[in-house]
């Protein structure tokens, strides 16, 4: 099968050079994405289309596949599925474009498109009538319209040749993978950052993605996933990395030096930071976050400024000014909101009372308590890995294998139990948890996984939290490091 791949019109209106680049740059990225499918596939470039040649003995199923990577690679406007036939004069051409088009036309208003290369005795607006004519034989009821019809009939004859379109599908759009460069996109798995790097993927940018684990391996699970989907879908045509980046050290830090209604500002500007120091050293230019306009209380436009204070390189927001219903809808589009929807809300730090507007003296003062060795020591442990190995890391730790006690009458069911609050000092102090006769230790949730391997195996201990998202996924975390006597209280 024969696909003639119509450039996006953004491209087609650039410069003669610029347009041969990034012809040459989608021609490329085209037949990286398409080996995965055919590895005999031909791609070639021309001035207003790209030709692409599966192998003729292609699986069927494989040549779909082909033709649905095609629909997500970013530069494309069009795609036609074509076929080459001999034709002699006007007679063949009709006997070939009339029986495949008049069933679309019937009904509707159509016009017929003919493009022409070599010498012919007909002019390109006498094909254009001849065909029209003899659509309307065959299909009485269509009516033709030159302004705005609901069919196009597209015809391309070269020489003899007629390119006979079968079927056309939506390209993406956008501009090809790489040719604007390369970002690093900070990536948390829910509805808005991976809409926000597809849309820098679209316009042609690069995108690696950097992962602040606050959750432990559960949690890095979900977000591995979430990027490989991204990556497979729309921009297999490039290696990227995904650097996962230990954060719980830097969350307990501003539990502990932090006042707390600058904690959601200050944990952004830690990320920022990492995240700037970690692009440099890849020779990365700027960072890209999922941040919308007051849709929580550190993206006002004055806690904005102040994260951006933080960074040594621009901070790109692509989702700046939409409103979250639309980027859920995009989400569904580009399908991952099915991982955002089954991926826990998990903040390291929730606020009491969070400033709309942090007092850049304020941040500052705070952050002079702050132990900067924390935040170094984790970009020191980041790990790197290439995109197409994020799914080899070895499955998490499954729910099933937690003990979960959802009563406190349920906890004389357990042998020799102790409850251990994993919550934030305040947060103990504000909402006391009481239990008749059950041992209690309090060790908050920054602390947990340095403290837990010297806790008396004998006991079966049970994390608790007001919500129960910290305390599953620290629980996963230890069970994923061999410590098995370890489950959830949920308090009724």
């Amino acid at each position: 099968m024969t696909y003639l791949i119509k450039l996006y019109p953004e491209i087609t209106i650039k410069s003669r050079s610029v347009r041969q680049q990034m012809t040459r740059c989608l021609t490329s990225n085209i037949r990286n994405t398409l080996k995965r499918h055919d590895e005999g596939v031909r791609v070639r470039g021309r001035w207003d289309a790209i030709q692409v040649h599966l192998s003729p003995d292609l699986d069927p199923a494989r040549a779909r596949d082909a033709e649905s990577a095609l629909t997500r690679i970013s530069g494309i406007h069009e795609i036609l599925a074509a076929e080459e036939i001999q034709v002699d004069d006007l007679a063949s051409i009709a006997e070939h474009v009339v029986p495949l088009w008049s069933p679309e036309i019937a009904g509707r208003h159509f016009r017929v498109k003919a493009k022409r290369r070599g010498q012919h005795d007909f002019s390109s607006m006498d094909l254009e009538r001849y065909l029209g004519a003899r659509l309307l034989e065959a299909a009485p009821d269509a009516q033709v319209d030159l302004t705005a019809p609901n069919v196009v009939v597209p015809v391309e004859i070269t020489h003899n040749r007629l390119q006979l379109i079968r079927a056309k599908w939506p390209g993406l759009g956008g501009f090809p993978m790489g040719i604007q460069g390369q970002v690093l996109s900070l990536i948390s798995g829910g509805f808005d950052s991976p809409v926000a790097a597809w849309r820098m993927m679209r316009r042609g940018v690069k995108s690696h993605f950097v992962f602040f684990n606050l959750g432990g391996p559960a949690h890095e699970a979900g977000v591995r996933e979430v990027t490989h989907h991204l990556w497979q879908r729309y921009s297999a045509s490039h290696n990227v990395h995904f650097i996962s980046v230990p954060f719980e050290g830097v969350i307990g830090e501003i539990l502990k030096t932090i006042p707390d209604g600058l904690m959601g500002v200050v944990l952004k500007r830690m990320m920022v930071r990492a995240a700037s120091r970690i692009a440099e050293r890849a020779g990365i230019p700027a960072l890209v976050t999922g941040d919308a306009i007051a849709q929580v209380s550190s993206q006002t436009l004055s806690n904005l400024a102040l994260i951006d204070d933080a960074s040594p390189m621009p901070i790109l927001r692509p989702l700046l000014t939409e409103d979250k219903q639309a980027i859920i809808d995009q989400a569904r589009q580009i399908d991952t909101a099915r991982h955002a929807e089954v991926m826990p809300e998990y903040c390291g730090v929730i606020s009491k009372r969070p400033h709309v507007k942090a007092d850049p003296a304020k941040v500052a003062e705070a952050e002079a308590d702050f132990d900067f060795g924390v935040l170094d020591a984790a970009i020191e442990e980041a790990v790197t890995t290439r995109s197409n190995r994020l799914l080899e890391r070895p499955a998490p730790v499954s729910d099933d294998a937690l003990l979960v006690i959802d009563s406190p009458e349920a906890l004389g069911s357990v042998e020799a139990p102790c409850v251990i609050d994993i919550r934030a000092p305040h947060e103990r102090e504000d909402a006391p948890l009481e239990l008749d006769r059950i041992p209690q230790l309090q060790i908050p949730f920054y602390e947990l996984q340095e403290r837990a391997p010297a806790l008396d195996t004998d006991h079966h201990y049970l994390l608790f939290c007001d919500q129960g998202v910290m305390s599953r996924m620290q629980a996963l975390h230890l069970m994923d490091r061999g410590l098995r006597h370890f489950g959830i209280y949920r308090h009724p």
